[in-house]
């Protein structure tokens, strides 16, 4: 599934990081913020995981069909099955042809003989769509004569697991049995449980079950140039009675209108910038982000920030500053600015305690230590970036924003050297251990987090904080030692005359305007990017091009790059094709917002 990495060397601490490689399917993918379906096979349509989060357990917890589910080679969790008057199709029979509605809402259309098969797979979203489940709508179109037409959904649990980083299988037995008002109920057999699944469909249907394995079938008659539609529903609990009672509230709304509002919630989170093939690529990474990065607890619903939630990228469902406020954050803002304020919030209460000081849990427990500077800058960073760019300035008056900010403020203090203004780190915002303990982006990352803070802490506070101006013209002595035009920065020194270049991708150069360190046009800026070796690998920096002077070339490059299924992936080719680490939820929506960044406030032409 994966491989091990190692990161540093000499005398630095190793870190072992886990590049998880591709899964051998192209899988289709949705979601809502309760439930992520990241596995819908393009060749018969069938859903092979789902999977939730759960607060108590600090952790993912995936339902699926057997343990080698994300490669395609376990029996499907749910798969639909249509008889034709007696005459029974897998829908892998006929070519499956896929589109995605709103860039979210996977789509497809079969034909069977002389019956069309359309389906779409998806996860309430919206107002009156908030709800942790799913549905798999499918319309029936005969072309010919009148057909007898049965559709089942089949299924078998035969995997339960926790996912932190690595999947581990529950402890416990898995169980498929009846429910109440024609229910099929997957759960397991410890109590309490972490989270249970309720299957029923739209209508009156004949349930079987033998063991692990389950089936639901609905029959109909389908007229002469008719078309008739049916509806499957999936519901999520902590336990069996709260699947079974979500379930009924989706039968009870209806499929038609739960996907009418779901489209209506989803155009009012697009985002235009006069470019369809810009457009495509700012909307599938933002909407992308905006379910996989941001995820509400099964156990006591509220939200938390995540690296991802496909189960294919190493880091999982762990959390860094960094990633949450100055990848995922920026991109939820621009489609909705008041759950950003509410993820703001939360990323404030829950981990603004001890800022930069490692990877998280989701909940905010430590798992993984390693004082990263930019982790403290991205604080005030966001919470300003927020604040300007919504109008809601009174954010600043919320106890937990406060908290945070003058938290920032001592630690930034506490980093300082004595004799230069200038901060150290212990590890870069990837929490791979730096070369020498000041880098260059870190230090510009700090210099605008101390601007903020000069503008916002109280007037006597205030007066303590370091002068940016000072932090900045000490990046230009310190990182750019000759004094000749053909200077470059520093990745990083350590004051006595050490330094190195090699340019760090999740921490590179190219991101030193964002933090008006220097001005994009700077020729010492641009020098400095242009020294950096073309290598296109890391995803990251290639978004952070976008920046620099190559920004319309690097738009048209991230325009044609497959990227995986047109998501961030961390690691990819020359030519953008995935490599390892797909499904990179928080790298999307800093690909999604540094796009439309480029296009709308650069003039990048797309």
């Amino acid at each position: 599934m994966g491989a091990k990495v190692i990161i540093g060397g000499g005398d630095q601490q190793l870190r072992i990081v886990t590049h998880n490689t591709l899964p051998d399917v192209p899988w289709q993918l949705t979601g809502n913020h309760w439930l992520a379906i990241p596995c819908i096979h393009p060749a018969d349509g069938s859903v092979h995981a789902l999977g939730v989060v759960h607060r108590g357990a600090r952790a993912a917890v995936e339902f699926a069909g057997g343990p080698d589910f994300i490669n395609g080679r376990a029996p499907a969790l749910l798969k639909p099955v249509v008889e034709i008057d007696g005459r029974v199709y897998d829908l892998s029979a006929g070519t499956m042809a896929w589109e995605r509605a709103l860039e979210w809402l996977p789509t497809f259309t079969c034909t069977l003989g002389d019956v069309v098969v359309r389906g779409t797979v998806f996860a309430p979203y919206g107002r009156d769509a908030d709800l942790a489940g799913a549905v798999y709508a499918i319309a029936l179109e005969s072309r010919g004569q009148a057909r007898r037409v049965s559709l089942r959904m089949e299924g078998t649990l035969g995997l339960r697991q926790l996912r932190v980083r690595s999947p581990r299988p529950a402890g416990d037995d898995s169980l498929v049995t009846r429910g109440s008002e024609g229910l099929v109920l997957l759960e397991g057999s410890a109590q309490p449980g972490l989270a249970a699944l309720a299957v029923t469909a739209d209508d009156v249907a004949e349930i079987a079950i033998d063991g692990n394995r389950f089936s639901l079938a609905r029959t109909i008659e389908l007229p002469a140039g008719g078309q008739a539609h049916l509806a499957f529903y999936v519901a999520a609990g902590p336990e069996r009675d709260g699947a079974e009672a979500t379930a009924a509230v989706l039968r009870r709304r209806g499929w038609r209108s739960l996907l009418a509002g779901t489209r209506d919630a989803l155009q009012q989170l697009e985002q235009s910038t006069g470019s369809e093939g810009v457009d495509r690529l700012i909307n599938r990474n933002l909407l992308f982000a905006y379910f996989f990065a941001v995820a509400r607890a099964l156990d006591d619903a509220h939200y938390y920030l995540v690296r991802t939630r496909a189960p294919w990228h190493g880091a999982g469902v762990t959390v860094r500053d960094w990633d949450a406020l100055m990848w995922t954050l920026p991109a939820v803002q621009l489609a909705d600015a008041g759950l950003a304020r509410e993820l703001l919030l939360r990323m404030c209460e829950l981990h603004g305690y001890a800022p930069g000081r490692g990877v998280h849990y989701l909940d905010g427990t430590l798992f993984e230590p390693g004082f990263a500077l930019e982790g403290v800058a991205a604080y005030p960073i966001a919470i300003d970036r927020y604040a300007r760019d919504t109008g809601d300035g009174a954010i600043v008056d919320e106890p937990a924003i406060g908290d945070a900010l003058y938290l920032a403020s001592d630690d930034l203090q506490d980093r300082r050297d004595r004799r230069v203004p200038l901060y150290s780190s212990e590890v870069t915002p990837a929490n791979e251990p730096v070369a020498y303990p000041y880098t260059l982006h870190a230090n510009a990352a700090a210099a605008q987090a101390l601007e903020i803070l000069r503008r916002t802490l109280d007037e006597e506070t205030s007066r303590s904080v370091e002068d940016p101006a000072a932090v900045r013209a000490a990046i230009k002595r310190h990182f750019a030692p000759e004094r000749d035009q053909k200077g470059i920065l520093r990745a990083s020194i350590d004051l006595v005359g050490e330094s190195a270049r090699e340019d760090v991708p999740g921490a590179s150069a190219v991101w030193l305007p964002i933090y008006e360190t220097l001005d994009r046009t700077d020729s010492l800026y641009r020098r400095t990017v242009k020294a950096i070796p073309p290598d296109r690998s890391a995803l990251v920096r290639e978004i952070g091009r976008l920046l620099g002077p190559e920004s319309e070339d690097v738009l048209q490059w991230l325009r044609r790059a497959p990227l995986h299924g047109g998501l961030a992936a961390e690691i990819v080719d020359e030519n953008g094709v995935a490599v390892t680490n797909a499904g990179d939820a928080a790298l999307s929506g800093l690909l999604a917002w540094t796009t439309w960044f480029a296009v709308h406030a650069l003039g990048v032409a797309g």
